[in-house]
């Protein structure tokens, strides 16, 4: 069995309580966020497997006891009678082996897809049209010229070079350039002091991650990588272990930060008083867009690679307590966009939007007046006990009892739309950019031109 179906089989399978328990709960989430799961088969599988399993464990202890029994006999008879029984308890195991590996593994198959369900004040919806703008920061600006995109700005600045990027890189690719090389590090060490500032611990993360990375992150949308719908990219090239010998992990590229940061943590057992803990990671991030490849096709908008400072907390098991640090993480990504200039909206995500691990879920858009639209800029996901589960963290509270962690995750800034989003809103007339206040010290000047 490999460390994922590991990890599955003894953190998630102490879910199954819950789920029978508030099984009407759990078939409400399934049906809101769209998971292809019945809930009745998973049950049923369970019963058949925890069937088997007790059988198994019936023989198991009857050939414990003929092995006693073989030891104190004193008879020829008496051996023959023993064997004999051992003979057809050999068989019967043998039987239900393999009955209980096939339900074992249909059980895992279902249960990977149980979500979470989600929070009470989540929208109801079917897709993100029916995410709700809860909150407005800003008015996008008045020109009085037709304002350009970052295509034309930074083409003309000599700041981007799609047409290169393209030839070395392929499809998305692209090149940052000069000026455009301080504004776009000045973004990120911007965010990475802004975090520090507010008691978050920095982190280099590793971006190269093993399969349980991403699995526990929920990263995967089963338990294996599955290339035709995880945004993922894995690496070819095989690996050698410390001996030399050929690795038999598979590797991966992050799409995000988040996954290295929280499986840092995996299998450790930490303190209450120790808790929440507050990191935050920068980092390179991959994604393969398999599914946006007809979407935004030019330009830095949806790219392959791009640098990105995320900020993750590890939280005792409390709601309110979780739903407070999370109103605090999205407070931290308004306050940037508020300091940078850029106008901005808040948007809580419906139960169609979200993912099958989230409990609670907002976006930050900035208003990109070039291209005449909002952008993504940030997400902010709170999953309670589900990838805690799946990453086996825990932590001891004050009574001396083991629990779950509570995780959560948000975009501190991201490189490429923030970038995007200075200079489509700092243009001038005559095509320079103003660089914002907070960012000057590092790009080293007021004005890119």
């Amino acid at each position: 069995m490999t460390k994922i179906a590991v990890l599955v089989y003894i953190e998630k399978m102490l879910d199954i309580k819950f789920i029978r328990e508030h099984a009407g709960e759990v078939r409400i989430a399934i049906t809101n966020k769209g998971i292809n799961l019945n809930l009745d088969e998973l049950l049923a599988a369970d019963i058949e497997r925890s069937a088997a399993m007790r059988a198994i464990e019936d023989l198991n202890e009857s050939k414990n006891k003929l092995n006693a029994d073989m030891k104190s006999a004193k008879t020829d008879d008496e051996r023959k009678t023993i064997i004999a029984k051992g003979k057809e308890v050999k068989e019967k195991l043998a039987d239900l082996e393999p009955k209980f590996k096939n339900a074992d593994a249909k059980f895992m198959e279902l249960m990977i897809k149980v979500p979470t369900v989600p929070s009470p004040d989540t929208p109801l919806g079917k897709s993100d049209a029916d995410n709700v703008d809860i909150y407005h920061w800003g008015e996008p600006k008045k020109f009085d010229f037709k304002p350009k995109d970052h295509i034309e700005l930074g083409t003309s600045l000599d700041i981007l070079d799609f047409e290169k990027g393209t030839k070395v890189g392929g499809f998305r690719g692209y090149y940052v350039k000069n000026d455009g090389v301080l504004l776009q590090m000045g973004i990120m060490m911007y965010a990475l002091n802004k975090m520090i500032e507010k008691g978050y611990h920095p982190m280099i993360p590793p971006t190269l991650v093993k399969s349980f990375v991403l699995f526990g992150s929920g990263y995967f949308k089963g338990m294996e990588y599955d290339p035709e719908i995880d945004e993922i990219y894995q690496v070819a090239t095989g690996d050698k272990e410390s001996t030399g010998e050929a690795s038999k992990d598979k590797k991966f590229l992050v799409g995000t930060a988040e996954p290295s940061l929280l499986a840092y943590y995996s299998d450790d057992v930490l303190k209450e008083e120790d808790l929440p803990v507050k990191v935050c990671g920068y980092s390179q991030c991959y994604r393969s867009e398999i599914g946006s490849y007809s979407k935004d096709v030019k330009g830095m908008y949806r790219v392959h690679e791009f640098m990105k400072v995320e900020q993750v907390v590890i939280a005792p098991a409390d709601i309110d307590g979780m739903n407070k640090l999370q109103d605090e993480m999205t407070g931290i990504s308004g306050e940037m966009h508020e300091e940078l200039g850029l106008p901005y909206r808040r948007l809580q995500i419906c139960t169609g939007d979200m993912s099958a691990g989230k409990y609670r879920a907002f976006d930050l858009e900035a208003w990109l007046p070039g291209m005449n639209r909002w952008a993504e800029t940030g997400s902010a996901s709170s999953f309670a006990d589900w990838q805690s589960r799946r990453l086996n963290v825990k932590y001891i509270d004050k009574n001396g009892e083991r629990k779950y962690a509570y995780m959560l995750n948000n975009t501190a800034l991201p490189s490429p739309r923030v970038f995007i989003a200075i200079l489509e809103n700092y243009q001038r007339a005559d095509g320079k950019i103003d660089v914002p206040e907070v960012l000057q010290k590092y790009v080293g000047k007021k004005v890119i031109g």
